[in-house]
């Protein structure tokens, strides 16, 4: 099965870049140009129509192309075609609730989040508001953060007993943080995790491939 993921570096892609690169698998990259903002063009909106980054393109048994946007749509869809690389609990196994729970609480609780603060503008109607906006961010992330170092003293990954595709999330979301007067780096468990994975070599090659360079979290 070969694969190809539309990307840019250091955006959303970089979780499911990880995960290809962990499970060892044929796979292209392709760099959307955002300075020409190519990923809102039609020939990327026929792909993926909400314009956003990343797309996978995943080749069929039938060699036609499936496409598959989202980041926790792809990392899910990657993770139960290839069962041999264990980055998810099976359908119907035990731990997949808890999988399934912490993989959507990171892209639908926290990943918003970073919207209103990258992108305050668009969550204001004056512009008086968007430090606010920006600030309110901040802090309600590192909150988020907070929770999920409370939930990783307890365990060593945050949604199994081994790792999966949702701490290579946690891993880019952590990264979006770094710049934070409190990054999330700092906490002792998301601090702990985050070392172990940037020590794996599939991460330190999706990081090397996106030319992204230390700090990396």
């Amino acid at each position: 099965m070969a694969y190809t993921l539309f990307y840019f570096p250091g955006n959303a892609n970089l979780a499911p870049h990880m995960a290809l690169e962990e499970i060892g698998v044929p796979y292209e990259l392709a760099l959307l140009d955002r300075a020409n903002a190519e990923h809102k063009a039609a020939p990327y909106l026929a792909r993926n129509p909400t314009g956003r980054i990343p797309t996978l393109l995943a080749q069929q048994p039938d060699g036609t192309e499936e496409t598959v946007f989202e980041t926790a749509a792809i990392l899910l869809h990657l993770a139960d075609r290839h069962p041999e690389a264990k980055l998810a609990p099976a359908p119907g196994a035990a731990g997949r609730g808890r999988f399934l729970t912490w993989l959507f609480h990171l892209t639908n609780t926290i990943q918003p989040e970073y919207r209103v603060f990258y992108y305050p503008e668009q969550h204001v109607t004056d512009p008086a508001h968007i430090a606010d906006a920006k600030a309110t961010a901040e802090r309600r992330l590192c909150q988020m953060f907070a929770l999920v170092d409370r939930e990783l003293a307890a365990r060593p990954y945050i949604a199994a007993d081994h790792i999966t595709v949702a701490d290579f999330l946690l891993l880019m979301l952590v990264r979006w943080g770094r710049n934070f007067t409190h990054p999330p780096r700092d906490l002792p468990q998301v601090g702990r995790l985050c070392a172990e994975l940037l020590a794996r070599p599939s991460v330190q090659r999706a990081f090397a491939q996106e030319g992204l360079a230390a700090p990396f979290i």
